[in-house]
C-alpha cells in the first residue's frame, strides 16, 4: 500500500505542476486556451489571474514533493495538509468555478488521500 500512496502522490504532484504550466505560461496559447474553454480575448483578460492559480498549484506540487522526499513523521504529515489542500480547493473550485474540477482534482485527491492515510 505504501508504494502506491508514493506513487498516487507523485502524480498528483505533476498534475499540479502541469496545471501551473498551463495557467503560467501556456494560457494564452492553444493549450492553455483549450484548458480554460476561453476565446483569445478572455484568455489575454485573465492571464494574471490564471499566473496567480497556477502560482499557487506549483505550491501544492512543491508541498506533494516535500512530503515524498521528508523523513517520516513529518513527509506523512506534510502529505496529509497538502492533499487536504487540494481536495478543499477542488470542491470549492467545482462549487463557484465549473463542476469538472471535482473530478480533475479533488476526487483523485482524495481517492490519494485515503491511500495515504490507509497506508500510514
Amino acid at each position: 500500500m505504501h508504494l502506491i500512496s508514493v506513487v498516487l502522490v507523485a502524480l498528483m504532484a505533476l498534475l499540479h505542476v502541469y496545471i501551473l504550466i498551463l495557467e503560467m505560461f501556456l494560457w494564452q496559447r492553444g493549450p492553455g486556451r483549450r484548458f480554460s474553454g476561453f476565446d483569445a480575448e478572455m484568455a489575454r483578460s485573465t492571464a494574471a489571474l490564471a499566473a496567480n492559480q497556477g502560482l499557487y498549484n506549483g505550491f501544492l506540487a512543491a508541498g506533494l514533493i516535500w512530503g515524498l522526499i521528508a523523513d517520516d513523521p513529518t513527509g506523512y504529515r506534510v502529505q496529509i495538509f497538502f492533499l487536504s489542500c487540494i481536495v478543499v480547493a477542488g470542491v470549492y473550485g467545482a462549487a463557484t468555478a465549473n463542476r469538472r474540477i471535482l473530478f480533475a482534482q479533488a476526487l483523485p485527491a482524495a481517492v490519494t488521500l485515503a491511500t495515504v492515510i490507509a497506508a500510514g
